[in-house]
């Protein structure tokens, strides 16, 4: 998909919002590209459509992770109550996720959990973790794969 605007990047995120059903653990998505790419503008427009503020959306890097409480009525009645939002840019290895609690996260099927730069937590992430990538067209273009 393209992506012109931050308006359209918000569709798109929204409608994969829309298509999400409950699993009998967490929901993943592994959103890869360069920096600068639109992962965490998408994961903003993914926590508007939960009903969460953008505003209070930032990137995690130095934190490495951050949870919203999910207020979207129709997400919430999938059974989804957290989005995790986990900047893995500065992990050097796939265990320290691990220490961040990283098992009982995606084992629980209350959270959605959004994971930049899923490339440096290797093996930890789930095998069925739905891939999204980022790329740079132009100044205001960005090709979303799903």
């Amino acid at each position: 998909m393209i992506s012109k605007s931050v308006k359209e990047t918000g569709k798109i995120a929204a409608g994969i919002v829309d298509t999400l059903q409950p699993q009998t653990k967490a929901v993943v998505f592994a959103l890869s590209g360069n920096l600068g790419s639109g992962k965490t503008t998408f994961t903003k427009a993914f926590a508007l459509a939960c009903g969460i503020s953008p505003d209070e959306v930032t990137s995690p890097t130095f934190v490495i992770m951050k949870s919203y409480e999910i207020a979207e009525p129709r997400v919430l009645m999938g059974g989804w109550t957290k989005l995790i939002h986990i900047d893995a840019y500065r992990l050097e290895k796939p265990e320290e996720i691990v220490r961040l609690g990283w098992n009982d996260l995606v084992s629980d099927p209350t959270h959605i959990i959004l994971v930049e730069w899923p490339e440096h937590v290797g093996k930890a992430m789930p095998k069925d973790a739905q891939k999204v990538t980022f790329s740079v067209v132009d100044e205001n273009t960005r090709k979303i794969g799903l």
